[in-house]
């Protein structure tokens, strides 16, 4: 499959884009193995147009903007600005994440000794394997026979003999040293302090000591640790012994580097030891006299020496005092001000990333060229980066509430569960959700894995990869709607990079054309099915990354991506037309096999089962898929005869189907779930985030969806409490809504991972599945949006599921789809006022609870919307 060649009407429509950074993407390509060739061509054409004009442009300052909402590039209110503690961190939960997309430090603000983990997003073990098996299609006529006379049990039995993946798969979860590789730490950099220690003073490590410490060590006070949102800075502050400590820490994007400056309010009281450590396969040597370097190769999974390089640099710029390297450790000794530069670089060969060959000399050389920069020049041009990001949106829930902001982190998630108000508190999540996608996807970089970048072990939880029953996908949620759609590219990479690897797959199981991805995924091209056919079967996850390719070009309208998309829609379209059957009860036409994510039911005679053929979800996927790439077709000129095809064979799907106790039926018969509580909800996909249920259109089935939820629960993961609010947000219950978000930000702590399924936020605001998994943060953030803005049928919908919580407040520069841009203020519980801005020149309904106004716009204008009631519908 050759998806990315250009045809001479697509040049002129690429060179008519506006914003594409595709110069430098480009440049990268004749240097790229020719494994990762066309999925840097995508990423080279796919970066989108700007929707609307960055914030301080004249679309901004356009009639009819907010006079309720912050102006553009104001930062948050102090309350939704600053996630802080009140004390060092003991663990990785309590620590505060900083990143550029690549490059990671986790800061844990101690004492004693300062911990700062490491990250850098191509620290994969593994490698490339095929783990196709061989002859798998042979099996499919049995098993389909199987699932054709209702014997679930024996057809999955064959599926687990015959139809999972070759090998050893992922280690069921725990891949660090098989083929499938994991997701891994760096390294530590641990700054042991010495106290009062001359410039000549010898080396001496103070004993571990937190706040409340022992009778001989100085005591601590006015200790705080603040992960500033709207500079994407850490900042702790504390004193002792008279002194006033100061630390401020982040991680640039323009210099490739994290930067640590250590400060004190009287001279000659920085002193400390500094180590670079790694657990495994690292070697740690001097790099001149002020200087560390941390090198090594991870394990490629075959005991080979063909895994990715990596290094580490860090390097103490002192002013006053003096600085050298002996045994191993850096030691600064009676400087004023301490200026540490860390930098990272891996030589991973993949889909995406920076292609670079020699590890340590690139990381020596990102090192040079930070440390020629002044300190001030340094954080201004990290923080005009990352704001360029951040300020696009800006949210108030609730009157300004300065006491909220004097209270630390899990003071406030503790309060709030004891059901104290604090609407700023959801504004915070929501800022915090768009500050971790930012720092952890960037365009040209891997995409978010279940960690974000952040991981502080060498075994991974679930190998820290791309799960694509909803995990990766829920990453993106935020990407459209929060005004970060240059963020979502490196998910269109890894998609680019399966459908290659997907076209052996969908021939070696189905004899099929087109290309299939099953659930796991990682940088190594893996498309097989998983190891187990309980969770490893699920066939639909490829329909579900597509979806984030419509959805892309239904927000932009970026022509030029959906003829790059293009390729990708058609051939996971292909594949599901090959694959799917025909029923007989019904003559509908279904996968097989397949699952409903991880979930069992019931059979009649006893006993449970996964494997079934064309549960909700599949169907639901595939109805989104088939119109998608119908209307993609009709776009673009291309493919009558396929979009008839994919038309008259949508029309055939399995339908979604209410059950006998009123609830949406999971799979195609009406089976009990062997777990009512399960977490994955895969059957409400078509209510969020697809929109084939809605309350207007669908009120039956939208009843149906509601009964479901009230079924299983407000239990759950921390990713499936954020799916929650999101399906409330859709139902347009608000109250619910809030109450889940609630459950979702449950304090969580040491004894929260003891707790399977538990979820919860932890101290640092960090989602708990547990343990840490970042898609409850970004989907939470996302289902934020959602009860602001709607737009998914047909229609931009203001404050759609205000949860009566939030009786005022303000957003300004989320995003709708048609490529419109809208602000919105609100008291109480109404739109006082209402901007709608639109980049492309397309008309839209706009709709306030009855109420609609039709607006249509010039590209680039914007209108101040006005309704003619000020009060909700009863």
């Amino acid at each position: 499959m050759m998806p990315f060649a250009k045809n001479p009407g697509e040049t002129a429509a690429l060179s008519a884009t506006a914003a594409r950074p595709a110069t430098a993407a480009r440049a990268a390509i004749a240097a790229r193995p020719a494994a990762a060739l066309w999925p840097a061509l995508f990423l080279a054409a796919c970066a989108p147009a700007a929707v609307c004009a960055p914030p301080g442009t004249a679309a901004d300052a356009a009639p009819g903007a907010l006079a309720d909402a912050a102006p553009p590039g104001a930062p948050p209110a102090d309350e939704a600005r600053f996630v802080w503690l009140g004390a060092p961190a003991t663990e990785f939960f309590e620590a505060t994440p900083l990143g550029n997309g690549r490059l990671g430090a986790t800061v844990y603000g101690g004492i004693a000794e300062e911990r700062v983990l490491l990250n850098e997003n191509g620290m994969w073990s593994g490698s490339p394997q095929d783990a196709d098996r061989p002859g798998a299609a042979a099996a499919l006529p049995e098993i389909r026979r199987l699932l054709l006379a209702g014997d679930n049990a024996a057809a999955e039995k064959l599926v687990n003999a015959h139809f999972t993946c070759a090998g050893e798969g992922s280690g069921h979860g725990a891949g660090a040293n098989v083929p499938f590789g994991c997701y891994q730490m760096l390294g530590d950099l641990r700054l042991r302090f010495v106290a009062d220690a001359a410039p000549d003073a010898p080396a001496a490590a103070t004993p571990d000591a937190a706040l409340a410490a022992p009778a001989a060590a100085r005591p601590v006070t006015g200790y705080r640790r603040e992960l500033d949102l709207a500079r994407a800075v850490c900042r702790v502050t504390y004193e002792q012994g008279g002194v006033r400590f100061t630390r401020e820490a982040f991680v640039s994007a323009p210099d490739e580097a994290a930067v640590l400056r250590l400060r004190a309010d009287r001279p000659g009281r920085i002193s400390f030891d500094a180590t670079l450590s790694r657990p495994e396969r690292a070697v740690t040597e001097p790099a001149g006299a002020d200087g560390l370097e941390l090198h090594g190769r991870l394990n490629d999974g075959r005991g080979g020496a063909a895994g990715v390089r990596y290094a580490a640099r860090v390097r103490a710029v002192p002013r006053g005092g003096a600085v050298e390297v002996a045994g191993g450790v850096l030691r600064v000794r009676g400087a004023d001000e301490v200026l540490l530069f860390v930098t990272a670089a891996t030589d991973i060969r993949t889909f995406a990333g920076r292609n670079i060959a020699d590890a340590r000399a690139a990381a020596d050389a990102d090192l040079r060229r930070a440390q020629a920069k002044p300190f001030g020049a340094l954080l201004a041009a990290h923080e005009a980066d990352y704001r360029r990001f951040f300020d696009r949106a800006h949210l108030r829930l609730g009157a300004a509430d300065p006491a909220a902001a004097t209270r630390d982190a899990p003071e406030r998630l503790r309060r709030f569960q004891e059901g104290a108000p604090d609407p700023s508190l959801a504004a915070l999540y929501f800022n915090f959700g768009r500050y971790l996608l930012i720092s952890s996807s960037r365009p040209g970089g891997l995409p978010a894995n279940l960690q974000g970048i952040w991981a502080d072990q060498i075994q991974t939880p679930w190998n820290g990869d791309w799960h694509l029953n909803i995990n990766a996908q829920m990453n993106y949620w935020p990407a459209e709607v929060c005004n970060l759609s240059e963020l979502h590219e490196p998910l269109f990479a890894l998609i680019a990079s399966l459908a290659g690897p997907g076209e052996k797959t969908a021939r070696t199981y189905y004899g099929a054309r087109g290309w299939v991805a099953f659930l796991l995924a990682n940088p190594w091209g893996f498309t097989s099915p998983g190891e187990l056919a309980s969770w490893g079967s699920t066939v639909s996850c490829s329909a579900w990354l597509c979806q984030h390719l419509w959805d892309h070009y239904l927000f932009t309208g970026d022509r030029a991506f959906l003829a790059r998309a293009w390729p990708l829609l058609r051939g996971a379209a292909l594949f599901y037309l090959d694959m799917l059957i025909e029923e007989p009860a019904h003559g509908w036409l279904v996968t097989a096999p397949s699952n409903s994510p991880e979930n069992a039911f019931l059979l009649p005679g006893g006993g449970k089962a996964h494997v079934c053929m064309g549960p909700a979800a599949d169907m639901q996927l595939l109805r989104h898929l088939f119109e998608a790439c119908a209307r993609a077709s009709e776009v673009l000129g291309v493919d009558a005869g396929l979009r008839a095809e994919l038309l008259a064979k949508k029309a055939r799907l399995a339908p979604t189907r209410i059950g006998a106790g009123g609830r949406v039926m999971e799979w195609l018969e009406d089976y009990p779930e062997a777990d009512p509580r399960h977490r994955h909800v895969a059957h409400l996909w078509g209510l969020y985030p697809g929109a084939e249920i809605t309350p207007a259109a669908t009120p039956a089935l939208a009843a149906a969806a509601r009964k479901t939820l009230d079924t299983r629960g407000d239990g759950g993961t921390g990713w499936s409490l954020a799916w929650k609010v999101a399906l409330r947000a859709r139902l347009g219950d608000g109250a619910r809504a809030h109450r889940l978000l609630a459950a979702h930000l449950k304090p969580a702590g040491p004894d929260t991972g003891k707790q399977r399924w538990s979820g919860g936020t932890y101290a640092n605001l960090l989602d708990a599945h547990p343990p840490f998994q970042i898609d409850g943060n970004l989907g939470g953030a996302a289902a934020i949006a959602e009860l602001l803005l709607q737009s998914h049928a047909g229609e931009i919908v203001l404050l759609p599921a205000l949860p009566p919580e939030w009786p005022e407040g303000a957003v300004r520069g989320l995003r709708a789809r048609g490529g419109f841009e809208v602000d919105i203020a609100w008291r109480p519980g109404a739109p006082v006022a209402a901007t709608l801005r639109s980049a492309g020149g397309r008309a839209a309904v706009v709709r306030h609870g009855a109420e609609t106004l039709s607006v249509n716009l010039a590209p680039g204008a914007s209108r101040a919307l006005s309704f003619p009631s000020k009060t909700p519908p009863p």
